[in-house]
């Protein structure tokens, strides 16, 4: 096979790679060769990586045999580096974390390698303790959007999004407690879906997570509704668990839409949050095709404008960060300090240091309330289109997380993702598509809300925007 027809092998779905190994057409080892030829050749620009598993992963290739129905039997695969794999480094973006090597796999996966048969090629970069809507870290270097390689390819998930988008692996996990799926997916023009709370088990570590859910970076829609259907469902121990599909995500990809009625809101919640024109001009494009597509489109506005949520909210999302670095103390035999770890992690922990187990309480009473205002205000839609980020992709450096004034970086990283945080709050589910771009080819997400629990409206819709206006083929040229 020559080197261009394995690269744009890479850049096909999921779904037909599986069925071409199980067919015979292919083998296992040469999609898994024709990856690690392509990470070879591409991460030493684009910083994906955090390690790759080259000889382990020909090894399970070589285990995978024509006739396999698994649904991702012999496909490579990579996994974020902030959740456990069994014997291998999970280091969370910092150094601090370095000697942690966990002794059991997580549920995604258990669930994306064992049962789907996904062939893991590596795990992929996050910023520190997965914190920034950006990808770069002291320890492992900065991380760059295939697109324009002097930009973020977003984050927390932002080596997954950038090694899908580069053709390096056709699917990688991710997960998301603040935008960290739909961020990277927006900043790389891919599909971004951050599913229900409880949707996806957090096994075996956690009985349940407020504000993160785990899914996957993929080129089209119905490679996400097809994961999903891999990663959805409870396991034994589970605290709590979204209530089952009543039929295949997959099934969701195919249906009709019928007419829907979507609010659009371009005003973030946040106060005094510009919002570019590019990325506004997206949301006015998608609202005008929704419209030719049969469906009622109404503007709205946010339930609520305060910068006052940042404090509950940073009150809950610190403490499921902090909760790693204690984690990671507990294994060094001592506290980080700044030579550990960055300034804003550093600030994020001490700031976790003084919140005491009632504030804390009183902060989750808070965002629930918050939730469920905004779940009865977003009850009159039956989807919410909104920009995925407010300004594009941001140029390499602007989020420094070492800058003297680590508050002040949180604070501009909210004004870069304000409208991917409240899904978190409320335990909604959201997607961002790539249906946009700016004249330079820089991709614009546009970002859909949907009901609690009602991923399947926003994959039926999803997969008619992508039809009447298909993005798959695009690809950035490094």
């Amino acid at each position: 096979m020559s080197t261009s027809a394995a690269d744009e092998l890479l850049f096909r779905p999921v779904d037909e790679l599986a069925a071409l190994v199980r067919s015979g057409e292919i083998s296992s080892r040469e999609l898994v060769q024709a990856s690690l030829d392509r990470i070879e050749a591409v991460n030493p620009k684009v910083n994906a990586f955090v390690d790759v598993f080259a000889e382990e992963a020909l090894a399970a290739a070589d285990a995978v045999s024509p006739g396999d129905d698994r649904p991702l039997a012999g496909v490579p695969i990579a996994i974020k580096n902030n959740v456990p794999m069994a014997g291998k480094r999970l280091t969370f973006g910092s150094g601090f974390a370095e000697g942690l090597v966990p002794p059991f796999d997580h549920n995604v996966v258990t669930r994306l390698r064992d049962r789907a048969g996904g062939i893991v090629v590596g795990t992929t970069t996050l910023p520190e303790w997965g914190i920034q809507p950006v990808t770069e870290t002291r320890r492992f270097g900065a991380t760059r959007n295939p697109w324009d390689l002097d930009r973020t390819p977003g984050g927390s998930s932002g080596g997954s999004a950038a090694a899908v988008a580069s053709g390096m692996v056709p699917l990688a996990h991710g997960n998301d407690g603040g935008g960290s799926i739909r961020i990277p997916a927006a900043c790389c023009g891919l599909v971004g879906l951050k599913p229900s709370r409880g949707r996806v088990s957090m096994a075996p570590a956690a009985g349940e997570q407020f504000l993160s859910s785990d899914g996957v970076l993929t080129r089209t829609v119905r490679e996400t509704a097809l994961a999903l259907d891999i990663l959805a469902g409870h396991e034994l121990g589970d605290a709590s668990w979204a209530p089952p599909a009543t039929v295949p995500f997959l099934d969701a990809v195919g249906r009709q839409a019928g007419r829907l009625t979507i609010g659009v809101m371009v005003d973030p919640p946040l106060p005094d949050v510009p919002v570019d024109g590019d990325c506004l001009a997206a949301v006015r494009e998608a609202a005008g095709l929704l419209e030719n597509l049969g469906h009622t489109v109404v503007e709205t506005a946010p339930p609520f404008r305060s910068a006052e949520l940042m404090v509950p909210f940073t009150a809950v999302f610190g403490p499921m960060n902090c909760s790693l670095m204690l984690i990671a103390s507990q294994v060094a035999g001592r506290e980080p300090s700044v030579d550990d770890m960055e300034r804003l992690s550093m600030w994020l922990w001490e700031t976790c240091r003084g919140i005491d187990s009632v504030s804390a309480y009183a902060a989750m009473l808070q965002l629930q309330g918050t939730a469920r205002q905004v779940v009865q205000w977003a009850d009159q839609f039956d989807v919410v289109l909104t920009p995925s980020l407010a300004q594009p992709p941001l140029p390499i450096g602007t989020l420094d997380p070492d800058r003297e004034d680590p508050r002040e970086v949180f604070r501009e990283a909210g004004h870069f993702t304000p409208f991917t945080p409240i899904t978190n709050i409320t335990g909604q589910p959201a997607i961002s598509l790539p249906l946009s771009h700016r004249d330079d080819g820089l991709p614009l997400g546009i970002h859909l809300l949907g009901r609690p629990t009602d991923e399947a409206t926003l994959l039926t819709l999803g997969a008619q925007l992508e039809a009447a206006r298909p993005w798959a083929d695009r690809r950035p040229v490094l």
